[in-house]
């Protein structure tokens, strides 16, 4: 007679339970890149995934949904299987940052960095935690504008350095612009009011102090009018060297990033400057303003000095200027996003190809994989299009909330960022 060894069904049904947990844990923690700053790691909106979904709802296509506490415009940047992101509690009083695992959805930190008695001027449409964060592989960095500004470790979200003495006032806007990385240098634009202070400065990302300080200089004339602006610096490598492209109120300007020192400058009368500027095939895009809206076109090759009317700008245009969307450059053609329309340009001349209404009224930064654009609008709509020649509208969908920050993409995942919870959308 043979022995034969019975295991009870519902040890068998538990242990396959685990093992299908297990994997899924393996498989959806090999996330295949990260997205390290505002627009991803090149900074233009660009991912290489594969097979993310064009349609979701509330009931379809949601991997997790978490509640946000507090109130901010960040966007979500992700590294390791964190999402990081930043809030504000208690109308302002509280700046946090906030950690949340990316296979879970759980938020495993909920840090207070900084307090402040009496919260500075803050817009309706802005947030007191607008700033996106910036990270690398062991430290997160992340500003609040005059509420300070801080570098933390990414493994123990311990406080590295802290600073408080960019004391810069905003106007009735508050603080919006994201620092970022280059090298061993944390980037700042901190482009205040009349009134204020206006500068770009480089940060020792390991300790914090002050490497280099660029102030903006203007004339009494142009003082006369608002000047504060809320842009991100780009870096762009033209014949083999860096320059840091820092649009502000009535100017964009290149600087050394290793000296602040200006290498070119184009001046323009728009102020309130968002969108972050754009790098492609040897061509610098630049959305300037939502006060006297301008959009330009620059080579920066040998550029020196103020280029202001010279070959350098290659083309201009006061028609269709995106005010808060930052643009996007797909397969040769060049896309913006104003608040209520997407249009599709060629990039050399500015020529509109196509121009669409999208519902809604859109600030959020659209994002772009697999030759598809997602667009996100304020009232929890949105729009997957495909990027062509056409107008061609693959699908709509619908939340419960509505988008200021711009999504993440990371794996198979859209990481998508309302007015009240953070979403992973995946098939």
């Amino acid at each position: 007679m043979k022995n034969t060894f019975h295991i009870p069904l519902s040890t068998f049904h538990n242990f396959l339970h685990a093992l299908c947990a297990l994997l899924f844990a393996v498989s959806a923690s090999a996330v295949a890149e990260t997205w390290p700053q505002f627009r991803g790691p090149n900074g233009d909106g660009l991912a290489s995934a594969k097979g993310l979904p064009t349609e979701w709802s509330e009931t379809k296509n949601i991997t997790w949904k978490t509640a946000i506490p507090g109130k901010g415009h960040s966007s979500p940047v992700i590294l390791q299987d964190q999402i990081w992101l930043t809030t504000a509690l208690n109308k302002g009083k509280s700046r946090n940052v906030l950690t949340v695992d990316y296979v879970t959805g759980k938020i495993i930190r909920n840090k207070t960095l900084f307090t402040v008695e009496e919260p500075e001027k803050c817009h309706k449409g802005n947030s007191y935690a607008t700033p996106t964060p910036v990270l690398e592989e062991d430290r997160i960095y992340v500003t609040f504008g005059p509420a300070g500004t801080a570098c933390l470790s990414s493994e123990t979200g311990e406080v590295i350095w802290q600073r408080t003495d960019f004391k810069v006032t905003y106007w009735d806007v508050g603080a919006a612009s994201s620092p970022t990385l280059y090298r061993d240098k944390l980037i700042m634009i901190c482009d205040g009011d009349n009134g204020s202070e206006r500068f770009v400065t480089a940060l020792d990302k390991m300790t914090g102090k002050t490497i280099w300080r660029s102030d903006r200089v203007y004339t009494a004339e142009q003082l006369k009018h608002m000047v504060h602006s809320s842009c991100i610096p780009h870096v762009i490598t033209v014949a083999g060297k860096d320059q840091i492209i820092c649009p502000g109120g009535k100017m964009v300007t290149a600087y050394d990033p290793e000296t602040g020192n200006e290498i070119w400058t184009v001046k323009y009368n728009s102020w309130s400057v968002v969108p972050r500027p754009l790098y492609a095939d040897g061509l610098l895009y630049i959305c300037a303003g939502v006060i006297k809206p301008i959009m330009l076109c620059i080579n920066p090759a040998g550029a020196k000095g103020d280029i202001t009317g010279t070959k350098h700008i290659i083309w201009q245009t006061k028609k269709m200027v995106p005010n808060m969307p930052s643009p996007l450059y797909i397969n040769k053609r060049f896309y913006t996003m104003t608040s209520a329309k997407l249009a599709c340009r060629k990039p050399k001349t500015g020529e509109i190809i196509w121009n669409e209404r999208i519902p809604g009224q859109h600030e959020s930064s659209p994002v772009s994989a697999e030759g598809n654009i997602y667009l996100f609008n304020k009232t929890g709509g949105s729009m997957v299009v495909k990027a062509s020649d056409d107008f061609q509208a693959i699908s709509t969908n619908k939340l419960e909330s509505g988008c200021w920050a711009s999504p993440a993409i990371i794996d198979k995942s859209l990481i998508l960022r309302t007015k009240t919870h953070l979403y992973r959308i995946e098939e």
